[in-house]
């Protein structure tokens, strides 16, 4: 679990995040406890940068990167913050030097390749599911019709998500260059599977749109935050911009603007990233999946107890229960506004005071 936080206020701004670190190797994930997050991103200017999630990009460690970025960088300095971080950007997709086409192959033959696995583990699962349920044989129709349903679903996942701003129109086209690695990779990955024509097209397509959609539904694990935060040389006060980075393929960058945030006149803020449950827990004085249950339950209470009331009173008529059953759920409703309200109101006043 990685948790970091960013505070800011007119005068500065304060990085924290703790050392554990997810990398990605040939033999699948490791994780690190003692890694650096929080870099200067500027040795010259007060800009800095924090990472999490994946402690590589594209098999480069990211201290790696950022050093050779500030290196490059020198003493070179932008007006604004905003600046900064899009010229890491373009250095990122400009960085043949770091990302070589022949890295930008294997990243997409891994991806691919992980991917479709995925969905062979599901088909696996639900054909295993079936033959626990019914006790007994599967048909090869049954077989073809779960297929068919799970590449469906996850063709339709990546076919109603927008290509992301970033990326060329085209691009999805332009990686049919690699179409005999996808073709390998169907062939190797459901070998046997009865596979029709059409399906085999839908994966093509899904594999296309790897590098130039991100889905909410798809958590890739290979997925790097990026937060780049401070001053530019004519802002003055300071700012945050924060991206998701997930690989570069036929040169160009599949990433997605997160977080962006100006400090006002009047403001602070206080910004997590990653897990932000502790973050959460510490400045609200409760886990958030705690006050969940508590919220859920108390609803569930104020909904039910006037039915239950009404329903024991003997000398109520029905239609009588029924309508004062109505009114109290209607009062029941504005007490619960009410009663989150004074929760906040309090947790503002006793635990934490920002003004944002």
């Amino acid at each position: 679990m990685t948790a970091e936080v960013i505070i800011m206020n007119k005068e500065a701004v304060a990085f924290a995040a703790d050392s554990a670190v997810t990398m990605t190797e040939e033999k699948g994930l490791k994780i690190f406890t003692s890694a650096n997050k929080i870099f200067a991103l500027s040795m010259y200017y007060p800009v800095g940068i924090m990472v999490y999630g994946a402690a590589n990009f594209m098999k480069v460690p990211w201290e790696t990167i950022i050093k050779i970025y500030r290196d490059k960088l020198n003493s070179r300095k932008f007006d604004t913050l905003e600046e900064y971080a899009d010229d890491f950007i373009g250095f990122l997709t400009k960085g043949k030097q770091l990302f070589p086409k022949s890295e930008q192959e294997i990243h997409f033959k891994r991806y691919i390749y992980s991917y479709f696995i995925n969905i062979r583990q599901q088909i696996e699962k639900e054909v295993s599911n079936y033959l626990t349920e019914k006790n007994k044989q599967i048909s090869i129709k049954q077989i073809k019709d779960i297929i068919s349903k799970v590449i469906k679903q996850h063709h339709k996942i990546w076919d109603k998500t927008e290509i992301l701003p970033s990326i060329p129109k085209t691009h999805s086209k332009d990686l049919l260059k690699y179409r005999k690695i996808i073709e390998e990779a169907k062939k190797n990955v459901f070998e046997r599977l009865p596979i029709s024509t059409a399906l085999s097209i839908l994966l093509t397509e899904i594999a296309t749109s790897l590098f130039s959609k991100f889905p909410k539904e798809i958590s890739p694990p290979s997925l790097s935050g990026v937060v780049i935060a401070g001053f530019g040389d004519k802002d003055i006060y300071p700012s945050l911009r924060s991206f998701f980075l997930e690989g570069i393929t036929n040169n160009v960058l599949k990433y997605k603007k997160g977080v962006e945030h100006k400090v006002s006149l009047k403001g602070a803020a206080i910004i997590p990233f990653a897990q932000h449950d502790m973050v959460y827990t510490f400045m609200e004085g409760i886990s958030p999946d705690y006050e969940e249950e508590i919220e859920k339950y108390f609803s569930q209470i104020c909904e039910k107890y006037p039915k239950i009331i009404f329903e024991n009173i003997n000398k109520l008529y029905n239609r009588e229960k029924v309508e004062l059953t109505k009114i109290f759920k209607k009062v029941s409703s504005e007490w619960i506004k009410k009663y989150r309200k004074r929760l906040e109101n309090y947790r503002k006043k006793n635990i934490y005071n920002t003004c944002d």
